[in-house]
């Protein structure tokens, strides 16, 4: 394989063996990205002269001798939510094209710590809004197996490039499903870890009490390891959980014989297709060949209502949270032409009407609706009460399961353009939302392909129970090919640019 095509805990193994250099590394993934990133459109910002500045150093304090963690020297990259001092942080939205932080996000500084290279900022759904990072500001990013399709959202960025060589490993957000849907589009892990478990200081907010950071890397080991970096109580965001965090490598045993694993039956319904389906039931059936115990379940609240109370809660919050873009403190502010003047008001309206994208938008009337007089109760307010019985539901199947399953995603990625209709977009996270209204770890892992296509096997287990997840997430993994294929990015398209079609527009 390629250097760009080893997953992080090969490139350390090699680099501990001195086969390489961090300077080989960073080098020939930063080449990889000049190569491809044209086609895939992953990156916002690419940080080329910062990232072999840091390679040099790592390598210079190697070869002194100095006791380095595993990640160190590993090219990364970040969603680009994430705060990055002196780096732009964009959300991919008109509202901060041009936004420097001053600080960096705690989970940034925790892998700066561990000597990882940040390669630069990754594309996504404006905002982290949307399934297929079609609502970027800039550009669609495509899927690295098919390039006429979408990698995923709002993570996709982060997928794609990963799966695609252009980083090692990268970090996303998930709010309803941003990690692992896109994970699952682009065959590669994605992780959503428990609420409080990684800190969320410093990572731009969409809906406060579902975000959460992690992971999207090349196989479930390289998972472990950046969890391991990632996590832990963070003083500065006060839903950080204070609570001892494991060796999560220790987890990677390869044994599941006599794990009580529930299948959801609801998420096995006629909205699944078929070939996803038959894939997802070859993969139950590799479990019980592992010799895990795997009998139905159910999770009657959770699987239908989830949906709405997602809609309702998610953009409430987001209401609120984007209430700071307004065009007087920092970002994007509208400009009134020449001879004529704003009031206050028309220079707020402006700004958040230029500045943000439809979806955005959509979400924020939304969300300004169900919190206002005469609404509150009839939504968000029963809202939060089902969120309640989504609960319930949990842990009623976890007094017989140690961990459920489901496929992460109802579909295989579709086409660029195809869902322009909100509510079909919507209705692909259908799977993955229920795990963080509940504020559940759920890991998402390559099951199988059909047509070339990859798809994915979302776990799902009790809270801080991310040992469970890496325990059968790794002996699937590891009695299977799946993790080891790589895209082959081709594309009917280039056959359309030979016609004189822009594929980055």
């Amino acid at each position: 394989m390629d250097i760009f095509d080893l997953t992080a805990h090969e490139l350390s193994d090699l680099l501990k063996k001195r086969e390489i250099t961090d300077l080989d590394i960073t080098s020939a993934i930063l080449k990889r990205i000049q190569q491809i990133d044209g086609d895939v459109r992953a990156y916002v910002t690419i940080t080329e002269e910062n990232a072999l500045n840091a390679a040099r150093n790592v390598h210079e304090r190697r070869s002194k001798g100095d006791d380095l963690p595993p990640l160190a020297g590993i090219p990364m990259a970040l969603k680009d939510n994430f705060c990055t001092k002196g780096v732009r942080t964009t959300c991919s939205s008109r509202m901060l094209e041009n936004f420097i932080p001053p600080y960096s996000a705690t989970v940034v500084d925790k892998l700066l710590e561990n000597s990882a290279v940040l390669l630069g900022k990754l594309n996504m759904d404006e905002f982290a809004m949307g399934s297929s990072t079609e609502s970027s500001y800039f550009f669609p990013t495509r899927n690295p197996w098919d390039l006429d399709r979408v990698p995923g959202g709002s993570s996709g960025g982060s997928a794609a490039a990963v799966a695609a060589g252009e980083a090692v490993f990268a970090l996303g957000s998930d709010t309803g499903g941003s990690i692992r849907q896109p994970a699952a589009f682009c065959g590669i892990v994605g992780m959503k870890p428990t609420y409080g478990l990684v800190s969320r200081n410093g990572v731009v907010a969409f809906a406060s009490s579902m975000d959460q950071v992690g992971p999207l890397t090349k196989d479930v080991r390289d998972c472990a390891l950046v969890l391991n970096a990632i996590a832990g109580y963070d003083p500065l965001d006060s839903t950080s959980v204070n609570r001892n965090v494991p060796d999560y490598t220790a987890f990677l045993t390869g044994e599941i014989k006599g794990k009580r694993i529930g299948v959801v039956r609801e998420m096995i319904d006629d909205g699944l297709d078929s070939r996803v389906a038959e894939v997802f039931n070859n993969a139950v059936s590799k479990l019980e060949e592992l010799g895990a115990v795997v009998d139905e379940c159910s999770l009657p609240v959770a699987a239908t209502a989830s949906v709405p109370v997602y809609h309702i809660i998610a953009p409430a919050e987001a209401s609120s949270n984007l209430a700071r873009f307004d065009g007087v403190r920092y970002g994007f502010r509208a400009v009134p032409e020449k001879g004529k003047k704003y009031t206050l008001e028309e220079m707020y309206m402006k700004t958040r009407s230029e500045g943000f994208g439809p979806e955005v938008k959509r979400r924020i009337m939304m969300g300004t609706y169900v919190l206002s007089s005469g609404c509150y109760e009839k939504y968000y307010l029963k809202a939060a009460k089902v969120r309640t019985l989504i609960k319930k539901d949990f842990e009623q199947a976890y007094e017989r399961f140690d961990v459920l399953i489901t496929p992460t995603t109802p579909d295989l990625p579709f086409l660029l353009g195809e869902k322009v209709n909100p509510l079909d977009s919507y209705n692909s996270d259908k799977y993955t939302v229920p795990v963080n209204i509940a504020g559940l770890p759920a890991i998402s892992i390559p099951c199988g392909f059909v047509e070339g296509l990859p798809v994915g096997m979302q776990i799902i287990a009790p809270a801080f129970r991310e040992d469970s997840l890496f325990q059968v997430a790794y002996a699937f993994e590891q009695n299977t090919p799946y993790h080891r294929e790589r895209p082959p990015i081709k594309r009917r398209a280039s056959e359309e640019k030979a016609k004189g079609s822009d594929i980055n527009d």
